[in-house]
């Protein structure tokens, strides 16, 4: 059984885009700069749907949650649009957890 891991290949052009990208020549760095910048992005775009959530409902979402579970959201909780935004705004928290937990573990 081969136990060894298999050591990722990238084209020099590739290679080259990504040294370019990170104007470094060093491809560790330029790899780690790649990464927690995709990273940061992703933060901030979730950062700002949850403003733009939280300015609509005016509320966190652990309110938004608690006051649909007990039915005084005064609108209701039912309402696809109501739902729709539950489910995107759960979605949000969830993967805006997930990429800071990968970010305190690699970065």
């Amino acid at each position: 059984m081969n136990t060894m891991t298999p050591t990722p290949t990238i084209s020099p052009r590739a290679g080259l885009l990504l040294t370019q990208l990170a104007k470094t020549s060093d491809f560790d760095a330029a790899l780690w700069k790649l990464l927690l910048d995709y990273l940061d992005l992703k933060v901030q775009a979730l950062e700002s749907e949850r403003t733009a959530l939280e300015a609509k409902w005016g509320m966190s979402f652990g309110e938004f949650q608690r006051k649909i579970e007990d039915n005084s959201l005064g609108e209701d909780v039912y309402a696809f649009a109501v739902e729709q935004d539950y489910w995107q705004w759960e979605k949000n928290e969830t993967l805006r957890q997930y990429y800071e937990e990968l970010r305190a573990r690699w970065m």
